[in-house]
């Protein structure tokens, strides 16, 4: 690695963990600077405005890499694959501060946020997809297995608004801490619920 792109990497490093702790607006250039060891005009040589560093960091960190799914898929039961893959890409989410975090808090202010949070989507759904269609043994319209999977992907990636029945309304914070993939509860009872929808009686 250059010396140049070394600089670049330490400056996306110390914005990931800054923004992941204090939030894009509470994050001043210079703290990012400091963190990563160089000086403030080699951040704004590579990033001339702030926006300019957090659209970088998205675009180039919220990705999915090629995800081996032929453990995750349990033949003839969707319901099973579907928790299986929501396990894996936890485990990634688990590994990066921009999709565990970042992404799901700074998407209501920057649009440039949210565009990347909708092709975000389209690859977790995409993944859903092909690893759900794999579990069914008997003929779908590809259709089914599509919506089936954009329902599991809006289950899994809405934060929750109560921690349990009865509680108040999470605050803010607490939002932002339960965001990314959601895991409610019930997670397996709405597993079960998605693949009903795709048994052989119904096609």
């Amino acid at each position: 690695m250059t010396r140049r792109r070394e600089s670049r990497t330490l400056i996306l490093d110390a914005a990931e963990r800054l923004f992941a702790e204090r939030g894009f607006d509470a994050t001043p250039t210079m703290a990012i600077a400091d963190l990563a060891g160089v000086p403030k005009g080699l951040l704004f040589y590579y990033f001339p405005t702030k926006t300019d560093l957090l659209r970088a960091l998205v675009g180039e960190r919220l990705d999915l890499d090629p995800i081996d799914t032929s453990g995750l898929i349990a033949r003839g039961d969707p319901a099973r694959t579907l928790l299986n893959v929501t396990g894996r890409l936890r485990e990634l989410q688990a590994q990066s501060a921009v999709r565990r975090v970042i992404v799901w808090r700074e998407h209501r202010t920057h649009p440039e946020v949210r565009d990347r949070l909708h092709d975000y989507r389209g690859q977790l759904q995409a993944v859903v997809e092909r690893v759900l269609g794999a579990s069914i043994l008997h003929p779908i319209a590809a259709r089914r297995v599509r919506t089936a999977a954009a329902a599991w992907v809006a289950i899994i990636t809405t934060p929750t608004l109560l921690d349990h029945v009865g509680d108040e309304p999470a605050s803010d914070d607490e939002g932002d801490a339960a965001a990314g993939l959601a895991e409610p509860a019930d997670l397996p009872a709405l597993a079960d619920l998605i693949s009903a929808g795709l048994r052989e009686s119904a096609a």
